[in-house]
């Protein structure tokens, strides 16, 4: 059982910047391909980027594409969300979430994750 704990979500302008931690307990966290979902208020959980077990694929969403970077540090369980120029469409929670899987390359888009964190709030002010 992995555990994951999001951290860095806050109140930020529009235009400003946050990144997110995610922080896993399981030391072989380098079989996992990792992804960023949100969810916003009445909306479904929406797949943000996601980063493979080697690091060296990324994938983003279109409307992120430009402003948000994914990268991990497997030597510190970690996958980060570094998100320049936020937009209030931006405003959810964000979730971290973990991929068990064979290929170093896979990176899925869809939200059939194996593991998620608890999610952390980020809001965007106009």
């Amino acid at each position: 059982q992995v555990q994951l704990v999001e951290s860095g979500g806050g109140l930020v302008q529009a235009g400003g910047s946050l990144r997110l931690s995610c922080a896993a307990s399981e030391r072989t966290f380098s079989i996992y391909a990792m992804g960023w979902f949100r969810q916003a208020p009445g909306k479904e959980r929406e797949f943000v980027a996601g980063i493979s077990r080697s690091g060296r694929v990324t994938y983003y969403a279109d409307s992120v594409k430009g402003r948000f970077t994914i990268a991990r540090d497997n030597a510190k369980n970690t996958v980060y969300l570094q998100m320049n120029s936020l937009k209030p469409e931006d405003t959810a929670v964000y979730y971290c979430a973990a991929d068990l899987t064979n290929s170093v390359t896979y990176v899925s888009q869809s939200p059939d994750y194996d593991y998620w964190g608890q999610g952390t709030q980020v809001t965007v002010s106009s």
